[in-house]
Protein backbone atom coordinates (compact mmCIF):
# COMPACT_ATOMS: atom_id res chain seq x y z
CA UNK A 1 0.00 0.00 0.00
CA UNK A 2 1.47 3.30 -1.06
CA UNK A 3 2.41 5.71 1.63
CA UNK A 4 -0.40 8.12 2.71
CA UNK A 5 1.52 11.35 1.82
CA UNK A 6 2.09 10.39 -1.83
CA UNK A 7 -1.45 11.53 -2.86
CA UNK A 8 -1.41 14.76 -0.79
CA UNK A 9 1.82 16.02 -2.36
CA UNK A 10 0.41 16.06 -6.00
CA UNK A 11 -1.53 19.38 -5.72
CA UNK A 12 1.62 21.22 -4.60
CA UNK A 13 3.02 20.81 -8.12
CA UNK A 14 0.44 23.33 -9.50
CA UNK A 15 1.19 26.14 -7.04
CA UNK A 16 4.15 27.60 -9.02
CA UNK A 17 2.11 27.59 -12.24
CA UNK A 18 -0.79 29.32 -10.53
CA UNK A 19 1.49 31.93 -9.06
CA UNK A 20 3.12 32.49 -12.47
CA UNK A 21 -0.28 32.96 -14.13
CA UNK A 22 -1.41 35.46 -11.48
CA UNK A 23 1.87 37.38 -11.70
CA UNK A 24 1.67 37.45 -15.52
CA UNK A 25 -1.90 38.75 -15.41
CA UNK A 26 -0.95 41.50 -12.99
CA UNK A 27 2.10 42.38 -15.08
CA UNK A 28 0.08 42.51 -18.32
CA UNK A 29 -2.58 44.67 -16.65
CA UNK A 30 -0.02 47.10 -15.30
CA UNK A 31 1.80 47.16 -18.62
CA UNK A 32 -1.47 47.95 -20.38
CA UNK A 33 -2.14 50.77 -17.95
CA UNK A 34 1.36 52.16 -18.44
CA UNK A 35 1.05 51.95 -22.23
CA UNK A 36 -2.37 53.62 -22.14
CA UNK A 37 -1.11 56.41 -19.95
CA UNK A 38 1.91 56.90 -22.19
CA UNK A 39 -0.24 57.06 -25.33
CA UNK A 40 -2.66 59.48 -23.64
CA UNK A 41 0.18 61.68 -22.45
CA UNK A 42 1.75 61.67 -25.92
CA UNK A 43 -1.55 62.62 -27.53
CA UNK A 44 -2.07 65.34 -24.95
CA UNK A 45 1.38 66.75 -25.52
CA UNK A 46 0.82 66.66 -29.27
CA UNK A 47 -2.46 68.56 -28.89
CA UNK A 48 -0.82 71.17 -26.67
CA UNK A 49 2.09 71.49 -29.09
CA UNK A 50 -0.27 71.80 -32.05
CA UNK A 51 -2.34 74.43 -30.25
CA UNK A 52 0.78 76.39 -29.43
CA UNK A 53 1.93 76.14 -33.04
CA UNK A 54 -1.45 77.37 -34.27
CA UNK A 55 -1.32 80.25 -31.82
CA UNK A 56 2.17 81.13 -33.01
CA UNK A 57 1.35 80.77 -36.71
CA UNK A 58 -2.09 82.46 -36.69
CA UNK A 59 -1.82 86.23 -37.17
CA UNK A 60 -3.37 88.63 -34.70
CA UNK A 61 -6.94 89.51 -35.72
CA UNK A 62 -7.20 92.70 -37.76
CA UNK A 63 -9.29 95.53 -36.36
CA UNK A 64 -11.42 96.51 -39.33
CA UNK A 65 -14.09 98.68 -37.80
CA UNK A 66 -12.17 101.96 -38.08
CA UNK A 67 -13.30 104.75 -40.37
CA UNK A 68 -10.80 104.11 -43.17
CA UNK A 69 -11.28 100.33 -43.05
CA UNK A 70 -15.05 100.68 -43.33
CA UNK A 71 -15.39 103.51 -45.81
CA UNK A 72 -12.32 103.45 -48.06
CA UNK A 73 -10.15 101.16 -50.19
CA UNK A 74 -6.46 101.62 -50.97
CA UNK A 75 -6.48 101.50 -54.76
CA UNK A 76 -2.83 101.85 -55.70
CA UNK A 77 0.61 102.24 -54.21
CA UNK A 78 0.59 99.00 -52.17
CA UNK A 79 2.52 99.55 -48.92
CA UNK A 80 3.00 103.23 -49.72
CA UNK A 81 -0.57 103.70 -48.43
CA UNK A 82 -1.09 102.66 -44.82
CA UNK A 83 -4.13 102.56 -42.55
CA UNK A 84 -3.03 103.04 -38.95
CA UNK A 85 -4.37 103.64 -35.42
CA UNK A 86 -7.15 101.05 -35.67
CA UNK A 87 -8.39 102.53 -38.93
CA UNK A 88 -8.59 106.16 -37.83
CA UNK A 89 -5.46 107.45 -39.60
CA UNK A 90 -4.39 106.97 -43.21
CA UNK A 91 -1.07 107.99 -44.75
CA UNK A 92 -0.08 108.26 -48.41
CA UNK A 93 3.57 108.30 -49.43
CA UNK A 94 5.38 109.18 -52.64
CA UNK A 95 8.67 107.58 -53.68
CA UNK A 96 10.46 108.03 -57.00
CA UNK A 97 9.00 104.68 -58.02
CA UNK A 98 5.38 105.69 -57.48
CA UNK A 99 2.87 107.46 -55.30
CA UNK A 100 -0.32 106.08 -53.75
CA UNK A 101 -4.06 106.64 -53.49
CA UNK A 102 -7.39 105.55 -52.07
CA UNK A 103 -11.10 105.87 -52.83
CA UNK A 104 -14.41 105.53 -51.04
CA UNK A 105 -16.25 102.23 -51.10
CA UNK A 106 -19.58 103.93 -51.80
CA UNK A 107 -20.80 106.63 -54.17
CA UNK A 108 -22.47 109.86 -53.21
CA UNK A 109 -25.16 111.86 -55.00
CA UNK A 110 -25.18 115.19 -53.13
CA UNK A 111 -23.96 115.82 -49.61
CA UNK A 112 -21.11 117.26 -47.59
CA UNK A 113 -17.75 115.62 -46.95
CA UNK A 114 -15.08 116.70 -44.47
CA UNK A 115 -11.50 115.46 -44.17
CA UNK A 116 -8.64 116.60 -41.98
CA UNK A 117 -5.35 116.52 -43.91
CA UNK A 118 -1.76 117.26 -42.94
CA UNK A 119 0.27 117.92 -46.07
CA UNK A 120 3.82 116.94 -47.06
CA UNK A 121 6.24 118.97 -44.91
CA UNK A 122 9.46 120.69 -45.90
CA UNK A 123 10.47 120.92 -49.53
CA UNK A 124 7.39 119.48 -51.27
CA UNK A 125 8.12 120.96 -54.72
CA UNK A 126 6.81 118.81 -57.57
CA UNK A 127 4.34 116.88 -55.41
CA UNK A 128 0.57 117.03 -55.69
CA UNK A 129 -1.83 115.89 -52.99
CA UNK A 130 -5.42 115.53 -54.20
CA UNK A 131 -8.78 115.18 -52.47
CA UNK A 132 -11.82 115.22 -54.72
CA UNK A 133 -15.18 113.84 -55.85
CA UNK A 134 -15.48 112.28 -59.29
CA UNK A 135 -17.87 110.21 -61.39
CA UNK A 136 -16.76 107.82 -64.13
CA UNK A 137 -16.67 108.02 -67.93
CA UNK A 138 -15.68 110.49 -70.62
CA UNK A 139 -18.40 112.96 -69.62
CA UNK A 140 -17.63 112.78 -65.93
CA UNK A 141 -18.34 115.31 -63.20
CA UNK A 142 -15.61 116.25 -60.73
CA UNK A 143 -15.06 118.59 -57.77
CA UNK A 144 -11.36 119.10 -56.96
CA UNK A 145 -9.09 120.05 -54.12
CA UNK A 146 -5.45 119.83 -55.25
CA UNK A 147 -2.53 120.92 -53.08
CA UNK A 148 0.52 121.90 -55.12
CA UNK A 149 3.76 121.55 -53.16
CA UNK A 150 6.46 124.16 -53.09
CA UNK A 151 10.06 124.68 -52.04
CA UNK A 152 10.72 125.18 -48.34
CA UNK A 153 9.48 128.51 -47.03
CA UNK A 154 7.05 129.18 -49.87
CA UNK A 155 3.30 128.69 -49.44
CA UNK A 156 1.33 125.75 -50.72
CA UNK A 157 -1.01 126.51 -53.61
CA UNK A 158 -4.55 125.26 -53.13
CA UNK A 159 -5.99 124.51 -56.58
CA UNK A 160 -9.77 124.08 -57.03
CA UNK A 161 -11.73 123.06 -60.11
CA UNK A 162 -15.23 121.97 -61.13
CA UNK A 163 -16.00 119.62 -64.05
CA UNK A 164 -19.47 119.12 -65.47
CA UNK A 165 -20.18 116.70 -68.33
CA UNK A 166 -16.45 116.31 -68.92
CA UNK A 167 -15.70 120.05 -69.13
CA UNK A 168 -13.39 121.65 -66.59
CA UNK A 169 -11.13 124.69 -66.99
CA UNK A 170 -12.81 126.40 -64.04
CA UNK A 171 -9.74 126.80 -61.85
CA UNK A 172 -9.36 129.06 -58.86
CA UNK A 173 -6.15 129.01 -56.84
CA UNK A 174 -5.28 130.28 -53.37
CA UNK A 175 -2.20 130.65 -51.21
CA UNK A 176 -3.07 129.10 -47.88
CA UNK A 177 -2.86 131.56 -44.99
CA UNK A 178 -1.33 128.98 -42.62
CA UNK A 179 1.28 126.23 -42.76
CA UNK A 180 -0.73 123.12 -43.76
CA UNK A 181 2.17 120.82 -42.91
CA UNK A 182 2.41 121.55 -39.18
CA UNK A 183 -1.02 120.33 -38.18
CA UNK A 184 -4.24 118.88 -39.54
CA UNK A 185 -6.77 121.23 -41.18
CA UNK A 186 -10.28 120.48 -42.35
CA UNK A 187 -11.11 120.60 -46.07
CA UNK A 188 -14.78 120.29 -47.00
CA UNK A 189 -16.92 120.05 -50.11
CA UNK A 190 -20.64 120.83 -50.01
CA UNK A 191 -22.53 119.62 -53.07
CA UNK A 192 -26.27 119.93 -53.55
CA UNK A 193 -28.61 120.76 -56.46
CA UNK A 194 -28.19 124.48 -55.86
CA UNK A 195 -24.44 124.94 -55.53
CA UNK A 196 -20.97 123.60 -54.75
CA UNK A 197 -19.05 125.24 -51.89
CA UNK A 198 -15.39 124.69 -50.97
CA UNK A 199 -14.44 125.21 -47.31
CA UNK A 200 -11.14 125.37 -45.44
CA UNK A 201 -11.52 125.05 -41.67
CA UNK A 202 -15.24 125.77 -42.13
CA UNK A 203 -14.49 129.04 -43.95
CA UNK A 204 -16.00 129.21 -47.45
CA UNK A 205 -13.37 129.98 -50.08
CA UNK A 206 -15.32 129.33 -53.27
CA UNK A 207 -18.94 128.96 -54.42
CA UNK A 208 -19.99 127.47 -57.76
CA UNK A 209 -23.70 128.06 -58.28
CA UNK A 210 -26.00 126.02 -60.47
CA UNK A 211 -26.05 128.02 -63.73
CA UNK A 212 -28.21 125.70 -65.84
CA UNK A 213 -30.48 128.63 -66.67
CA UNK A 214 -27.43 130.14 -68.44
CA UNK A 215 -26.81 126.94 -70.41
CA UNK A 216 -24.02 125.64 -68.13
CA UNK A 217 -24.29 121.96 -67.19
CA UNK A 218 -24.26 121.36 -63.43
CA UNK A 219 -23.15 118.15 -61.68
CA UNK A 220 -26.43 116.69 -60.48
CA UNK A 221 -27.09 113.40 -62.29
CA UNK A 222 -23.92 111.34 -61.85
CA UNK A 223 -22.99 109.80 -58.48
CA UNK A 224 -19.40 110.40 -57.44
CA UNK A 225 -16.83 108.63 -55.30
CA UNK A 226 -14.34 110.28 -52.98
CA UNK A 227 -10.73 109.99 -54.12
CA UNK A 228 -7.35 111.05 -52.80
CA UNK A 229 -3.82 110.57 -54.07
CA UNK A 230 -0.23 111.73 -53.69
CA UNK A 231 1.81 111.78 -56.88
CA UNK A 232 4.62 113.48 -58.76
CA UNK A 233 3.82 116.26 -61.22
CA UNK A 234 7.04 118.23 -61.29
CA UNK A 235 6.64 118.99 -65.00
CA UNK A 236 3.99 121.59 -64.06
CA UNK A 237 3.06 121.61 -60.34
CA UNK A 238 5.60 124.07 -58.92
CA UNK A 239 6.21 127.36 -60.73
CA UNK A 240 5.16 125.82 -64.03
CA UNK A 241 7.73 123.04 -63.73
CA UNK A 242 10.73 125.29 -63.08
CA UNK A 243 11.21 123.69 -59.63
CA UNK A 244 11.37 119.91 -59.80
CA UNK A 245 11.11 117.18 -57.17
CA UNK A 246 14.13 116.60 -54.95
CA UNK A 247 14.06 112.82 -54.65
CA UNK A 248 16.77 112.75 -51.98
CA UNK A 249 14.02 113.94 -49.60
CA UNK A 250 11.68 111.03 -50.39
CA UNK A 251 9.48 109.59 -49.11
CA UNK A 252 6.98 112.45 -49.13
CA UNK A 253 4.02 111.71 -46.85
CA UNK A 254 0.56 113.22 -46.30
CA UNK A 255 -1.79 112.16 -43.49
CA UNK A 256 -5.58 111.93 -43.24
CA UNK A 257 -7.98 111.64 -40.31
CA UNK A 258 -11.45 112.54 -38.98
CA UNK A 259 -13.43 111.93 -42.15
CA UNK A 260 -17.18 112.56 -41.99
CA UNK A 261 -19.96 112.49 -44.55
CA UNK A 262 -23.59 113.62 -44.61
CA UNK A 263 -25.54 113.06 -47.80
CA UNK A 264 -27.28 110.71 -50.19
CA UNK A 265 -25.61 107.36 -50.84
CA UNK A 266 -26.08 105.86 -54.28
CA UNK A 267 -26.80 102.17 -54.93
CA UNK A 268 -25.73 100.86 -58.34
CA UNK A 269 -27.69 97.68 -57.65
CA UNK A 270 -31.06 99.39 -57.30
CA UNK A 271 -30.17 102.58 -59.24
CA UNK A 272 -31.53 104.64 -56.35
CA UNK A 273 -30.10 106.88 -53.66
CA UNK A 274 -30.85 107.01 -49.97
CA UNK A 275 -32.47 110.46 -49.85
CA UNK A 276 -36.20 111.05 -50.26
CA UNK A 277 -38.09 114.04 -51.67
CA UNK A 278 -38.77 115.03 -48.09
CA UNK A 279 -35.01 115.11 -47.41
CA UNK A 280 -34.51 117.61 -50.24
CA UNK A 281 -37.14 119.91 -48.79
CA UNK A 282 -35.98 119.72 -45.17
CA UNK A 283 -32.38 118.47 -44.82
CA UNK A 284 -30.07 121.51 -44.43
CA UNK A 285 -27.10 120.00 -46.28
CA UNK A 286 -29.27 119.49 -49.39
CA UNK A 287 -30.67 123.04 -49.35
CA UNK A 288 -27.74 125.09 -48.12
CA UNK A 289 -26.41 128.15 -49.92
CA UNK A 290 -24.16 130.91 -48.67
CA UNK A 291 -26.01 133.68 -46.94
CA UNK A 292 -25.02 137.32 -47.40
CA UNK A 293 -22.68 137.35 -44.43
CA UNK A 294 -20.89 134.15 -45.44
CA UNK A 295 -20.55 135.32 -49.02
CA UNK A 296 -19.03 138.61 -47.88
CA UNK A 297 -16.53 136.69 -45.76
CA UNK A 298 -15.67 134.54 -48.78
CA UNK A 299 -15.11 137.63 -50.96
CA UNK A 300 -12.74 139.13 -48.40
CA UNK A 301 -10.73 135.90 -48.27
CA UNK A 302 -10.59 135.75 -52.05
CA UNK A 303 -9.35 139.31 -52.19
CA UNK A 304 -6.52 138.52 -49.79
CA UNK A 305 -5.53 134.99 -50.81
CA UNK A 306 -6.75 134.15 -54.32
CA UNK A 307 -3.86 134.06 -56.80
CA UNK A 308 -5.70 132.83 -59.92
CA UNK A 309 -9.28 133.04 -61.19
CA UNK A 310 -10.26 131.63 -64.57
CA UNK A 311 -13.00 134.23 -64.81
CA UNK A 312 -10.31 136.94 -65.04
CA UNK A 313 -7.89 135.15 -67.37
CA UNK A 314 -8.16 137.04 -70.68
CA UNK A 315 -5.14 135.25 -72.14
CA UNK A 316 -6.73 131.78 -71.87
CA UNK A 317 -10.23 133.00 -72.63
CA UNK A 318 -9.93 135.89 -75.11
CA UNK A 319 -13.64 135.65 -75.97
CA UNK A 320 -14.52 136.63 -72.45
CA UNK A 321 -15.34 134.85 -69.20
CA UNK A 322 -17.57 131.78 -69.02
CA UNK A 323 -21.32 132.36 -68.50
CA UNK A 324 -21.26 131.13 -64.90
CA UNK A 325 -18.77 133.86 -63.97
CA UNK A 326 -21.71 136.31 -64.02
CA UNK A 327 -23.29 134.70 -60.98
CA UNK A 328 -20.24 133.25 -59.25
Amino acid sequence: MPPRNSHSARPNKFVPYLAFIIFSAIFVFKLDVIISQTIFAARRNQEISTTRDIQLISPAPLIENGTFHRLFIVTWGESRAQILENGELLTLSLYKLSGSGFQSRKELLFGKIDMQIKLVPGNSAGTVTTYYLSSEGDHHDEIDFEFLGNSTGNPYTLHTNVFSQGKGEREQQFFLWFDPTQDFHTYSILWNPRCIIFYVDNIPIREFKNAERLGVPFPKDQPMRIYSSLWNADEWATQGGRVTTNWSLAPFTASYRNFSMDGCLWSRLTRTYSCTDDDFSRKPVLRMELDRRSRARMKRLQRDHMVYDYCRDKWRFPKGPAPECRIN
